[in-house]
């Protein structure tokens, strides 16, 4: 996943900068770092990864051929890699014009191009959203992240990327999809009666007109003696 968005968002910086002498990397920005650099460099540095809390779901997805489950997945987590961006120059003008190609290049997207990910996402019509330039959350600033780098504040640009994250369910073996109907085995097991060797459906006995169970053979147990059902008188109220 780290990898993938790594690639993908250098290769829309290497759009935007459209210099082969301009190198675009992946390092840390600090201090040391930066006395090394000999060459216009524009560097995406990965300082946070976290879940999207917001966009998780319960249940499973299913892949199905011809009707048949074939895999069964967990729906996707979303992880949110925000990326410090910076240019670094020998003079502070060539930094702000590789910074401002940089923003006005990315703003024209609101997710990553197809063009730019992985063969298996654009095979699920995954998107994977953009965002450039928001404020950072709460729980930190920018000045936070410089502090850690032990380097001086620079100008920079956020950029994160919301990516899914497709995990197959573990220890998930599914069986061959159901071919016949529930049948019922009537075969003696115990010895103490005759096998019959019948194998068949039997369907529950028809409910009666009150709610009760009636007879699988549909006649009332109470007859005139000829197995039919005896009458019943309706009673007149009287007035």
């Amino acid at each position: 996943m780290i990898g993938s968005v790594d690639e993908a968002l250098r290769a829309l910086v290497r759009e935007a900068v459209d210099s082969t002498s301009v190198e675009v990397v992946l390092d840390a920005p600090t201090k040391d770092w930066a006395a090394r650099r000999n060459a216009p460099t524009v560097d995406m540095y990965l300082y946070d990864l976290r879940e999207d809390l917001r966009r998780r779901s319960r249940g499973f997805l299913e892949n199905r051929v011809e009707g048949a489950v074939q895999t069964r997945f967990q729906p996707p987590r979303h992880f949110r890699l925000s990326y410090l961006v910076t240019a670094w120059t020998q003079r502070p003008e060539d930094e702000h014009r590789l910074l401002d190609a940089v923003l006005v290049h990315l703003l024209r997207f609101d997710a990553l191009p197809a063009r730019v990910l992985e063969e298996r996402l654009v095979a699920a019509g995954a998107r994977v959203p953009l965002f450039v330039g928001l404020p950072p959350p709460e729980d930190r600033g920018f000045a936070d992240v410089w502090s850690a780098l032990g380097g001086e504040l620079k100008p920079s640009i956020d950029v994160v990327v919301d990516v899914p994250v497709l995990t197959p369910v573990p220890g998930d073996v599914l069986g061959p999809p159901v071919q016949q109907p529930l049948t019922v085995d009537l075969r003696d097991t115990d010895g103490g009666g005759t096998d019959t060797g019948v194998h068949r459906h039997v369907p529950p006995p028809p409910s009666a007109p009150d709610g009760s169970p009636g007879s699988a053979s549909g006649s009332s147990s109470s007859g005139d003696g000829r197995g039919g059902a005896r009458p019943v008188a309706r009673a007149r109220r009287r007035r």
